[in-house]
């Protein structure tokens, strides 16, 4: 018996269903979602995922998806990552107009050809095909110059599998690889060991600062709660002074005859 707003997709793995999406975001209607993450599920199928028009935040990594046919709706949709499935074309993104950051990493892609698709979204900027950190690739990340494909194909990204390529940061990595070209190939004594980032992926990516909502919420909330406290002590002086008053009206106590 499978789990509530869960059912059988392809290949044995799960389909999204509309009770799945509200039960992990809460939301009652598909298209007030912003966010979803839907990692490690064994996705296979996804289903109605496309009737999520708003959506802008995507995490759909670590499924056994094989394609991305629903997500061509998607048009809000800025961030993407369909990491360690079986993907072997990303086609329906076409349509993702407002895509800037997609991560890839392990899939099934062998050609840059396949990236062709990608070409005409203005917004682009990320593109992660590769990660060694968490071990996954492409096929197509065997050749060499596979970045230099990626990049006279998508002329307009700025960072490819963490590295700048365009930007402030991107001479600091093509220093590295101009170094590590003029190495020789053979030499007496240990090999020494590959060349690696100094900093951690993304380190150079540049975010969208914070909103300081949160800050100028808990300023309001505390705002509030030092005027109701003025207004307490107000209302208390208040009733002070009419029982002071009521007191000294009443004039000296009256005399008991036992």
């Amino acid at each position: 018996m499978e789990p509530p707003g869960e059912k059988p997709g392809e290949a044995g793995g799960l389909q999204i269903t509309p009770q799945l999406l509200k039960l992990r975001t809460g939301e009652f209607s598909l298209e007030s979602i912003l966010l979803l993450k839907l990692r490690g599920l064994g996705l296979a199928d996804l289903g109605c995922l496309g009737e999520c028009l708003g959506l802008e935040w995507l995490d759909l990594s670590g499924n056994a998806l094989t394609h991305l046919g629903p997500l061509a709706s998607l048009r809000q949709l800025a961030v993407l990552n369909v990491s360690n499935n079986q993907l072997t074309g990303l086609e329906p993104l076409a349509a993702c107009e407002n895509l800037q950051s997609l991560n890839a990493a392990g899939n099934l892609l062998a050609t840059p050809g396949q990236l062709q698709c990608l070409a005409g979204l203005p917004c682009l900027e990320y593109l992660r095909l590769r990660d060694p950190l968490a071990r996954l690739s492409n096929p197509l990340c065997a050749s060499p110059s596979y970045r230099a494909a990626v990049r006279e194909l998508l002329p307009g990204l700025k960072v490819i599998d963490g590295e700048r390529v365009i930007g402030r940061g991107s001479e600091f990595y093509q220093l590295c690889r101009d170094l590590d070209s003029l190495r020789p190939s053979s030499s007496p004594g240990p090999r020494a060991t590959e060349a690696q980032p100094w900093v951690e992926p993304g380190y150079w990516e540049s975010w969208p600062s914070r909103s300081s909502s949160i800050l100028e919420e808990a300023c309001r909330q505390f705002q509030d709660t030092l005027q109701e406290c003025w207004d307490l002590e107000r209302q208390a002086s208040d009733s002070l002074a009419q029982a002071e008053q009521a007191l000294s009206s009443a004039g000296p106590t009256s005399s008991f005859v036992f």
